[in-house]
This record gives structure tokens, sequence and C-alpha cells, in this order.
């Protein structure tokens, strides 16, 4: 005898109706991720400058996703971003959750083949170079970022619940959030070379010699106007083109980065240095005399042979400077300032020949 038929319909109504709000609740997560999910990359986008954008991306992401990590590798084999902030008045090692590396691969070998969002165990042997210092992790996820086919960096994700994420959840949203920051990181760092290259040197972040030259004639200028002093210093590295036979141009880079960071250590805030190209150096002293110009010189020729520079890993090479002073005294009545400036950077050029041809390591001052 058959069962009537309305007997189990209760039963099934029940299943249908649970199975229903899970869907709806399935739903309602989803929306709520593709809302945070577009409003995060409506920030990461606007982004008016690279350190913001590396706050919204790391940090901004992690309050907003509720994670406990979130790193950001950038492959950064010249140094180009680092130097990108220096030049914007930020140390690198500034932004919390942001790691350089010359290639994200050494970090994290499985970015060599990965093409889209990898999720997973946490794995200290694997992903502890991603999240140093991180502990309790339980499950990441990791994104790297391309631009035309090429990595350039991975932005990386750090739950405690080792079910936050796992190979079986989806990666469309990942995937192109992904996207929005590997463009935005590019066009940030396009923005920050515009902003550099009409006036300042890529390799050392210093000022260029256009801007010197510009600012020579104003400092010129204003000291006519108001009789004040002003100085010049024309700084070459000694036997540079050794450093480059020995160690190749990048050796020569780092040299020349180091030694900058040397001089400009000594340097005051209101002076301006530039790189004229090449191993050669100016820094102008508005307010100041040759003698206090001399004692600024000794300073600069102490702080840059005090300690060998690392041309490259393994090999230090002591560097030695020789520096040509010229100057302008008070009451010096000229008004072309464009010739004047010249001739400035011309006596300070014969000074620079002089300490060469003297013995290198010298300082040379005005005759």
């Amino acid at each position: 005898m058959r069962e009537p038929l309305g007997e189990s319909l209760p039963d099934d109504s029940d299943a249908l109706r649970a199975r229903l709000r899970e869907l709806v609740e399935r739903a309602e997560r989803n929306e709520t991720v593709f809302r945070k999910t577009l409003e995060r990359e409506k920030e990461v986008l606007s982004a008016d400058s690279l350190p913001r954008l590396l706050d919204v991306a790391v940090g901004g992401l992690r309050s907003s996703y509720g994670l406990e990590a979130v790193t950001l590798v950038l492959q950064d084999p010249q140094h180009e971003i680092r130097h990108l902030l220096l030049g914007d008045g930020w140390k690198p090692d500034s932004f919390e959750g942001v790691l350089f590396a010359d290639s994200v691969v050494t970090l994290a070998p499985q970015m060599q083949t990965l093409v889209r969002p990898w999720l997973g165990p946490y794995v200290g042997t694997d992903h502890q170079l991603l999240f140093p210092g991180a502990s309790g992790l339980g499950s990441v996820a990791i994104l790297p970022l391309k631009r035309n086919d090429r990595l350039v960096g991975a932005l990386n994700f750090g739950a405690a619940d080792p079910l936050r994420f796992t190979p079986e959840h989806a990666t469309d949203f990942l995937m192109h959030l992904a996207v929005i920051v590997g463009f935005a990181l590019e066009n940030a760092c396009n923005r920050a070379r515009l902003v550099r290259a009409g006036l300042t040197d890529y390799l050392t972040g210093w000022h260029n010699k256009r801007y010197f030259h510009s600012r020579l004639r104003e400092e010129v200028a204003r000291a006519q106007r108001h009789g004040g002093a002003v100085s010049l210093l024309m700084i070459d590295l000694d036997r540079f083109k050794e450093v480059n036979d020995a160690s190749g141009h990048v050796g020569g880079d780092a040299a020349i980065r180091e030694i900058a960071q040397r001089i400009e250590s000594q340097v005051r805030s209101s002076d301006a240095a530039a790189r004229f190209g090449g191993d050669e150096f100016a820094v102008l002293l508005p307010g100041t005399g040759t003698a206090e110009a001399h004692h600024l010189a000794l300073r600069i020729l102490r702080a840059t042979s005090a300690a060998p520079v690392e041309v490259r890993p393994g090999v230090q090479r002591t560097i030695t400077l020789s520096i040509g002073i010229a100057g302008i005294q008070p009451g010096r009545g000229d008004d072309d300032h464009k010739s004047l400036a010249e001739g400035l950077l011309a006596e300070a050029d014969a000074a620079l020949y002089r300490a060469k041809a003297g013995g290198r390591n010298r300082v040379e001052g005005p005759r």
C-alpha cells in the first residue's frame, strides 16, 4: 500500500526553506564582500601618491577585511621605487608591511609559475618570508601583481582562521583586486617619475644639473641684492673608473649612491646638492663664505673615507674625493647674474682640477 503523497511535504518544505536561507546568507555575504572590494578598489585607484597607495594597499586592506596580516612585496631590482620614495622625503622602511625585493621569487618560489591568486594553509617554510614577524597564521592568499605579463610584486593576505582562505574558495574577487593594485602601482610610480624627471637624478634622488643651474642663478642674484656670500663645492670621486672596471656598473652605481648619502649627511637643509652626472657632484652653500665652506669640505672628505663602501656583495673599497671651492663675497658688484654664476662654476672646476693634480683626496680653495 502506497504512502499518502502529502505526508513527506513538510520535511521537503523545511529542507527547501533551510537551503533557501543558506543561499540568501551566502548571497548577502558575497554582496558584503563585493561592496568592501569595490570600496577598497576605489580607494586604491584614487590614491594620489605612491606613499598613499602603499598605506591603502596594506593598512587599508588589513582593516577592511579584518585580517591578521597584509603585506605588499614590490619587485625593485634597481631600487627605483625606493629612490622615488626617498625623493619625496619618505624612508622605504617606514611603510609597515611593504617589502622590497630584487626578485619576488626569492621570497616565494611559487611566484615563478603563479598565474592566479593562490589560497591555502600557511606553511612556515614557504610563507614566512612573505609575512616577516607574523605569528598564528592559519591560511594565506597570495595575489601576484602583473603588468603586461611581467611580475611586479605580490599582495599577500594572512588570516588566523585556517578556513579563511582555502583552495575551494573562488578567486575572482581577489584576481580583480590584484589587477587594480598592479595598475594603480604602475600609475603611482609613473606620476612620481614625471614629477622628478625634470629636476631630479634617478640614481641618487638628488637634484640634477638642470635644477642646480637654476638654483645657482637665484642664489647669486639674492646674494647680490642683499650683499651676502655664496660658496660652491665641486666634488669628484677619485679613480672612479677603477671602481667601474673592477665591479661593473652595478657596483659603480652602488658606490655613487653610498657616497651621495655620506655627503648629504654633512650638508644643511638650506644647501642645494646636485649630481652633475657620472661621478661628479656639486653643493651650493647660500650665505656661506669660503672659509666655512672649506671646513664643510674637510668634513665631507672624512665622512666619505671613514669606512669602505660595499661595491658588490663581499667586496669593499675605500673611496676618496677631490673637492674644489669657489665663492662670491659680499660687495662684488656685478649685475650680470648669469655670467657671475657661470664664473663661479668655472672657478670651482679649476679648483677641483688643482685638487686632482695635487694628489687627490684633498680640498683646494680659490686663488
